[in-house]
């Protein structure tokens, strides 16, 4: 393949000035191209450029009013507008060339889950070692293990009460393998001939074993796809995070051509199978006009966001405003609004919480209530279980009459063909040098390196903070949290001086003895 200079050009509007809402600015961005298959020099030319075409392969999106209260969404310090890219080559560049230059693979990311109720302990252990998921302080890092290996003895029980009542254990693999079949045949049907795999996070097939069939299968040009619409750092980026270390260690995986897909959330075939399955759902209601469409998705800690950048909030509030707009284009106006389930633990996470949220309804008078599993595109435990029993029982209780729940998207046709159409449309850009930082990247084919997308995420800071803040005075929850375990700690080296010296405060005044006794 003869490779020349390609210009790639990311259409978008830009930032309102202070006298005008919208004003034209053009500025070139220049870069180097690496990892192309012939080492000859090209760039990548980005115009950000003012424009209220969106064309067909975008959507735009419009500020609303939140239902219940909901706030008016915090950007990512720009205003919400779609992106659009459009590729312009001197080489003419087809998808038919990239498909004849080499083997290619699709990487498919989750999360993963136990299969039998045997594999729940384990699972949790692996799930609550990831340091993405509970951080510990640099000083304590040494105990992320052994914590793992408490927290998963001591929630296993409960997790397998819940993995009993959905037929003893996790459908999650089973879909998602059901998933890569459906995405091969609509890649094939495309004239795409490419394999698609299953790296799993927590449990198997885990990542590093669909690497080993990727690397056995002779791939070379590799398009990594997670399975999370929108990004998180406890999601995506966690898998990504992992699939960077493996590339690291690995002269194959170094030289292999690939890009990343990390949110398609914007994406017209997901919006449109989206609003297709609320729309079918909401014929079941006695009066579907009525229904309150209540999207919950999965949450994390309100640190990451806050913090750490994480735009997995400003994503998903988007995703539902998308949602809501094609909704609207069906002549569907139902009052909606969001909340985040699936917490742990004693820190804070993104707010509202579903639970409380459903309470809130029922007492405003709410009577017809749909939920829609917004962050799944598979059934699991969070959908199944959590949504399906625990949470239909509060809502019940709370004086909801009428309770429905979209399904996850699984196999959808539209969704699958969609996510046929981001990977063809990414294979242009494997092995090239992306831009994708988070002001400017677009979003409809997010473009990049595993490295690159990871050092965008992580740009201004090198490890994500505990999700409690260290320190802050005042009665405030993150000070009384660090209080507790600052004492907890002091307590236990009081103790273990006392004991291993015989000396100390509790000696003296009697609360030890001033000798132990000698057992035989």
């Amino acid at each position: 393949m003869n490779h020349q200079s390609m210009n790639i050009r990311i259409q978008a509007p830009c930032p309102p000035s202070p006298s005008s809402p919208r004003f034209h600015h053009k500025t070139p961005l220049i870069l180097p191209r690496v990892n192309c298959s012939n080492e000859v020099a090209s760039h990548v030319v980005l115009h950000m450029e003012a424009s209220s075409d969106v064309g067909n392969s975008s959507i735009t999106m419009s500020k609303r009013k939140r239902a219940f209260g909901w706030s008016q969404k915090q950007s990512l310090n720009k205003e919400s507008f779609p992106l659009r890219a459009l590729m312009t080559s001197s080489t003419q560049d087809t998808p038919a060339s990239f498909v004849n230059d080499g083997k290619i693979g699709v990487l498919l990311l989750n999360l993963g889950g136990p299969e039998t109720l045997d594999d729940v302990q384990p699972f949790l252990f692996n799930l609550f070692a990831d340091p993405d998921i509970i951080r510990l302080p640099r000083l304590f890092r040494f105990l992320q293990k052994p914590l793992a290996q408490f927290i998963s003895v001591a929630r296993a029980p409960k997790s397998k009460e819940g993995y009993a009542s959905i037929g003893g254990g996790s459908p999650l693999r089973q879909i998602t393998d059901a998933q890569a079949t459906e995405l091969r045949k609509a890649l094939y049907e495309k004239n795409v001939p490419a394999e698609v795999y299953v790296g799993m996070r927590y449990w198997h097939p885990f990542t590093e074993e669909a690497i080993e069939e990727i690397k056995k299968d002779g791939v070379n040009k590799l398009v990594v796809l997670p399975l999370y619409p929108q990004f998180s750092i406890s999601t995506s980026g966690s898998s990504l995070r992992l699939l960077e270390s493996i590339f690291r260690e690995d002269e194959y995986l170094v030289n292999m051509q690939h890009t990343v897909i990390p949110s398609w959330y914007q994406r017209e075939g997901y919006i449109k199978a989206m609003a297709g399955l609320i729309e079918n759902e909401l014929k079941g209601f006695t009066n579907p006009e009525k229904v309150m469409i209540f999207f919950s998705a999965h949450g994390v800690p309100l640190a990451y966001v806050e913090e750490a950048g994480d735009p997995y909030k400003a994503e998903m509030e988007e995703c539902v405003d998308l949602i809501m707009e094609e909704l609207e284009r069906r002549k569907i106006n139902n009052p909606y609004t969001l909340a985040y389930q699936s917490r742990v633990g004693p820190v804070e996470w993104l707010k509202p919480y579903t639970d409380q949220t459903i309470i809130e309804l029922g007492q405003k008078g709410v009577k017809s209530l749909l939920a829609v599993p917004i962050s799944f595109v598979s059934e699991h435990i969070e959908t199944l279980e959590e949504i399906d029993v625990e949470y239909k029982e509060l809502a019940l209780e709370s004086g909801i009459v009428e309770w429905g729940r979209v399904p996850a998207l699984g196999c959808e046709p539209t969704f699958i063909r969609d996510l046929a159409d981001a990977v063809i449309e990414s294979l242009p850009y494997v092995g090239a040098m992306a831009v994708s930082n988070l002001e400017a990247r677009q979003s409809l084919v997010p473009l990049g390196s595993v490295e690159e997308l990871l050092a965008t995420y992580d740009s201004q800071r090198r490890e994500l903070p505990a999700p409690v803040t260290v320190w802050e005075w005042g009665f405030t929850k993150s000070a009384e949290t660090w209080n507790g375990r600052a004492a907890m700690l002091a307590v236990i080296v009081l103790l273990f001086l006392e004991v291993s010296t015989g000396e100390g405060f509790l000696h003296q005044w009697g609360v030890l003895p001033l000798q132990l006794p000698v057992f035989p």
